[in-house]
């Protein structure tokens, strides 16, 4: 078989990869103080990208980081003070305490804003649909050379190449931690492609995901081995990226994410759907809101209205990863 193994869902892919990884690696390395578990070049394909989280309990993804994260790329920046709000840990990778280096892959992708390689590459495609050019590189020559660089990108590039019509992704990763880095690196990824099909006015085709080194540290293979026993069916088709998505679009959600983020604003259930907003984007706004509320006011639940308001996945998903922060009767 030459070609990647296929999956509808993210979530049986992560389920594939996990148990290759864990149960048949090739080697046992230690790199930087991690010792791993690793298969070489492993790839999938996902026919509907769109079913890019897992619905794992023992997973608890973090649906609003997965969120802020591809925001974070869309808006190009590098800078700690929205990711590392999201994501903490992030802040031991910033050399400088302020900004980040190979984790930041907007402002590679996405800046500066009308000149960026993603501007270039839709321009590309929509005056020669049948191009192979339209790759997008994120490692940079050299960025590996020093030693004491805590932070060096894992992707080397995403590729867009329209076929049948409908626009195909493929991701190039130089390494994957199966169990952490693969969930948001899928997410994000998949997110910027639909993104990218709106853009161009085609339908969204697959996600192809190919890593040479697919490892897994050894401290989490419990964890690993509970996500591969859980009972559990792959989550229902994802609600698709609504028509009309433009740049302007992500900045009235980015400056909503600012506004939660820095605490100025406070949303209810009602205050989101009067949004100038279509309801996947207000579904975004309102998982912020969630997690400003545990952020800002951890003493106190989630209220019940915007939980209430949440789609079904995104309400487990809440639920999963921070079940002391429900309402009374939601535990």
């Amino acid at each position: 078989m030459l070609r990647p193994a296929v999956f509808a869902a993210f979530h049986d892919a992560y389920r594939a990869v996990l148990d290759l990884v864990a149960a048949t690696p090739q080697y046992t390395i230690s790199s930087r103080g991690n010792r791993s578990r690793e298969v070489l070049n492993v790839s999938f394909t996902l026919t509907d990208p769109r079913r890019r989280t897992p619905a794992l309990a023992a997973r608890r993804t973090n649906i609003v980081f997965n969120l802020a994260e591809a925001l974070w790329y869309l808006a190009g920046r590098d800078d700690l003070d929205m990711i590392g709000y999201y994501a903490p840990r992030l802040r031991s990778l910033a050399a400088d305490g302020a900004r980040l280096t190979g984790t930041a892959y907007g402002p590679r992708l996405f800046a500066p804003r009308g000149r960026s390689q993603f501007d270039h590459a839709i321009q590309l495609l929509a005056a020669d649909p049948d191009s192979k050019r339209a790759a997008m590189t994120i490692m940079r020559p050299f960025e590996f050379t020093d030693p004491g660089n805590p932070d060096v990108a894992c992707t080397l590039a995403v590729q867009f190449l329209i076929r049948g019509g409908r626009l195909h992704t493929v991701v190039f990763m130089r390494g994957n931690d199966a169990l952490l880095g693969l969930v948001c690196d899928v997410f994000s990824f998949t997110f910027i492609a639909e993104f990218a099909a709106l853009q161009l006015g085609v339908p969204l085709g697959t996600y192809t995901h190919h890593v040479a080194s697919m490892h897994l540290n050894i401290p989490d293979l419990p964890q690993a081995h509970a996500i591969l026993t859980e009972p559990t069916a792959p989550p229902a088709a994802g609600e698709a990226m609504p028509t009309g998505t433009t740049w302007r679009t992500v900045q009235e959600v980015l400056r909503w994410e600012e506004e939660l983020r820095n605490n100025r604003r406070a949303l209810s259930a009602a205050d989101t759907v009067a949004l100038p907003l279509k309801p996947y984007w207000q579904q975004v706004v309102l998982l912020l809101e969630v997690y400003r509320q545990i952020t800002h006011q951890p003493d106190r639940p989630v209220t019940a209205d915007v939980l209430a308001a949440l789609t079904p996945l995104h309400r487990w998903l809440v639920t999963c990863r921070w079940p002391g922060h429900l309402p009374t009767g939601q535990e």
